[in-house]
């Protein structure tokens, strides 16, 4: 039985959602303690009890009592089948965040999996969907056929967006690599800019800014505007910039993302030019994964072995290294910037 202390490094639930994703790979059962001891209100939200129930859909896995509020559990994994199922989180709680306890295991499963997931599609402290479907994703596919279908935006408070992901995972003999230390050639920029329509113009005037302050760049820029019908008001704007040895070249691209979210008070003009910095930062560093994109794959990594140069290594990235080399029993280098799996 391993044993997780939730209150390790940044003490959120970032511990709990891969440590969900890592025992249902490998087959061993954890127990975890302290479960979000570093937050305000300690213990599992609704948000984890969705990813739970997810995985007791998907596998039969077995879990002590729970509820919102407990602080420790034990998790015993079950085997993932070939399964559609459905997650309504029932308010904004993150779509991107409950999938983190389902992606790693689904896409490894040798499985048919599809899962329709309605709640907050972009709502703060975790990826819009345009980040995942855009950013992350594409590393998923070295690994699996991946479809991601956003139906509906979901902002807070109400949320209801709806999202479909579609997982047929690939049959091979041999995990395949990750190698992520070269940035390559700039080849173009894409973005989606969107918000609720009853905010008139803001998803133009946010990719309108977010394009002129990279126009300097020399590269093709493309940014789609969307106007939806949304359960509440909102708005935000996702770009990222793909690298490559040319447009023929796909396998593993470097993708490097920055978003922005609106809110009540913020300019349109701010939103696209924040998510423009964020972008600029991780393009003028040497890194080939932001740092966002680095604690997302690293249990990946952990899995394939290779190594990542990102642009920060951030304390969700310590504490998701933290849960895989207890699954796993995988060796982390770090140098600066640069982690290693061997």
């Amino acid at each position: 039985m391993i044993k997780l202390d939730g209150s390790h490094g940044e003490g959120g639930g970032a511990i709990l959602r891969q440590a969900l994703a890592l025992s249902t790979l490998t087959g061993k059962p954890f127990e975890i303690k302290n479960i979000r001891k570093g937050r305000p209100t300690p213990g599992l939200k609704a948000q984890h009890l969705h990813s739970i129930n997810a995985l007791k859909e998907l596998s039969g896995c077995t879990i002590t009592d729970y509820e919102v509020g407990t602080e420790r559990l034990t998790f015993t994994p079950g085997i993932i089948k070939n399964k559609s199922i459905s997650i309504d989180v029932g308010t904004a709680g993150s779509i991107t965040l409950l999938l983190q306890s389902l992606m790693l295991p689904c896409m490894l499963s040798g499985k048919r999996i599809t899962i329709k997931l309605v709640g907050g599609t972009d709502v703060k402290w975790s990826q819009p969907i345009d980040y995942f479907a855009n950013v992350l994703v594409p590393i998923f596919r070295t690994y699996a056929n991946i479809q991601v279908l956003t139906v509906k935006r979901g902002y807070y408070p109400k949320g209801a967006g709806e999202v479909i992901v579609k997982i047929k995972s690939h049959k091979f003999h041999s995990l395949e690599r990750i190698d992520f230390t070269k940035k390559k050639k700039l080849l173009r920029i894409r973005g989606v800019s969107h918000s609720s329509s009853n905010l008139k113009d803001v998803a133009d005037r946010q990719a309108r800014t977010a394009k002129v302050l990279l126009s300097n760049l020399g590269v093709e820029i493309n940014i789609a505007r969307q106007y939806s019908n949304t359960s509440s008001t909102g708005s935000g704007i996702t770009l990222w910039a793909l690298y490559n040895k040319n447009d023929s070249e796909f396998s593993q691209p470097v993708i490097l993302g920055g978003d922005s979210l609106g809110e009540k008070g913020k300019k349109a003009e701010d939103v696209g030019m924040e998510a423009t910095e964020n972008l600029k930062k991780e393009m003028n560093s040497d890194a080939c994964v932001d740092k966002y994109l680095a604690d997302q794959i690293i249990p990946l990594l952990g899995v394939t072995k290779g190594k990542i140069k990102t642009s920060h290594i951030t304390k969700h990235t310590y504490s998701n290294i933290y849960v895989t080399k207890k699954f796993l029993k995988t060796k982390f280098k770090i140098t600066k910037n640069l982690i290693e799996v061997e």
